[in-house]
């Protein structure tokens, strides 16, 4: 058995850059302490052998047969520990957009890589090695979730693709700021995802993403990491407006009238928070107050005070 002290990872927060940043915008994730997982072993040593990690084990000991990871990882190690109770033990909610895979990815890397090698390598060569790890969870994975994760710092990745750790600004005033509403509902990401992909066939779609889309989501993070509440505001809205009636599949129906409300009423604006379809929302006000009422009846979670 695998002796190695645990080490807690952190889900994460993609502030800015769902989807666009597959057509290279810009995007900002953080790390949310909220959740956290660890590797653990079961106090029933060889019972109830976790299905996740047996089936993700397997997948791992593929690539190393294969030659496919660029990265030394012990696979056999990895097996043996599943084997012998090997758990993953996660506060964070699977299926809400705030990386429950890449925590695991980043914990199942943490230990069984190099050490040695992992030290040594930039963030942009460490989300390559994540990303060939989570796709075994999403299909096709950026590797940002796990990166996030792993080096535990907010990352900002430029519409080049440079990736890098980023200080996020200090903020004086603290009425209002970004919050998570909780959708109560879980959601698959690699469906949206395709469903995503379908649309940018269509060149109306596609041409209203790079000329509209991109651009807002770059401005977002670009007002936000300058401290400018005030135009973010604005440029949240205009996002929220543009998801809601050209993503409006990612959007949950039961909360397409409260997301329209916010932009009616100018008190809140609502993003997607990751893939949609569920899991958590990202919301917006300039003051908490305004919200007390009109977002009563759902939970509400602040996440940056400004």
């Amino acid at each position: 058995m695998n002796a190695q002290k645990s080490t807690k990872f952190n889900s994460k927060v993609l502030l800015f850059g769902e989807y666009t940043v597959i057509k290279n915008s810009m995007a900002l994730s953080i790390p949310f302490d909220l959740f956290d997982g660890e590797l653990i072993f079961k106090s029933e040593q060889g019972q109830n052998i976790d299905n996740e990690l047996k089936a993700f084990s397997r997948y791992m000991d593929k690539l190393n047969r294969e030659a496919s990871l660029p990265f030394e990882f012990d696979s056999t190690s990895f097996q043996f520990d599943v084997g012998q109770g090997l758990h993953f033990k996660s506060t964070i909610p699977m299926g809400y957009g705030v990386g429950s895979s890449g925590a695991l990815c980043a914990a199942i890397y943490d230990r069984y890589s190099t050490p040695v090698l992992k030290n040594k390598l930039k963030a942009s060569q460490l989300k390559k090695h994540f990303a060939l790890m989570e796709n075994h969870f999403h299909g096709s994975s950026s590797g940002v979730d796990p990166l996030i994760s792993y080096l535990n710092q907010p990352i900002l990745i430029d519409s080049d693709q440079n990736m890098g750790p980023v200080e996020l600004p200090t903020f004086t005033e603290r009425k209002g700021g970004l919050f998570l509403l909780n959708t109560g509902r879980s959601r698959k990401t690699e469906p949206l995802v395709n469903l995503f992909l379908e649309k940018c066939k269509n060149a109306d779609f596609e041409n209203s993403l790079v000329n509209d889309l991109l651009p807002l989501t770059n401005d977002c993070i670009n007002y936000f990491l300058k401290g400018n509440v005030d135009q973010l505001i604005v440029e949240f809205q205009k996002l929220s407006q543009f998801q809601y009636e050209l993503m409006a599949p990612m959007i949950p129906k039961l909360f397409h009238d409260v997301w329209k409300q916010g932009i009616l009423s100018g008190e809140y604006s609502l993003k997607l928070c990751g893939a949609g379809g569920g899991g958590f929302i990202l919301g917006i006000t300039p003051d908490f107050k305004m919200i007390a009422e009109s977002l009563k009846d759902y939970e509400v979670r602040p996440l940056i005070k400004f």
